[in-house]
């Protein structure tokens, strides 16, 4: 499996809206030993978050939530099998494909394929928040 957006999944998100933010749900399964040998998947993870954080805030997102999972409550046990996911906000899909394209997304990368076993990014736009309610 590839862990890289192909260029017609960037296409599609550069096809979007792009008057609105996009959530990126992300699922991650983590390997058990970094696959350069330098400390578990959770270290690689880390090493990939601390390059990511500054990416991200340089294009106006932020993490919203982030937590361990907990195993299956419906699906496939092994397959839909999870260890972490994350929510991450962009104020534009353009943001998304400019930060995951960027040069300093390039330098930090290879953290993330040497943590994960699998990624999953799920592209999703608000249709209700309890918290936008709220401000209104």
């Amino acid at each position: 499996m590839d862990m890289n957006p192909t260029s017609a999944q960037l296409e599609a998100l550069r096809r979007m809206p792009q008057d609105q933010p996009v959530v990126m749900l992300n699922l991650v399964k983590l390997r058990a030993q970094s696959a350069d040998g330098d400390g578990t998947g959770w270290d690689a993870y880390l090493r990939y978050s601390r390059g990511f954080a500054p990416l991200l805030k340089a294009c106006g997102g932020t993490i919203l939530w982030a937590g361990d999972a907990k195993g299956v409550a419906l699906g496939d046990d092994r397959a839909d099998a999870w260890d972490y996911a994350v929510l991450v906000r962009y104020p534009r899909p353009l943001d998304f494909v400019a930060t995951m394209t960027s040069p300093g997304y390039a330098a930090i990368n290879r953290h993330r394929h040497n943590a994960l076993e699998k990624h999953l990014i799920v592209p999703v736009a608000e249709t209700y928040s309890k918290f936008a309610a709220q401000r209104g």
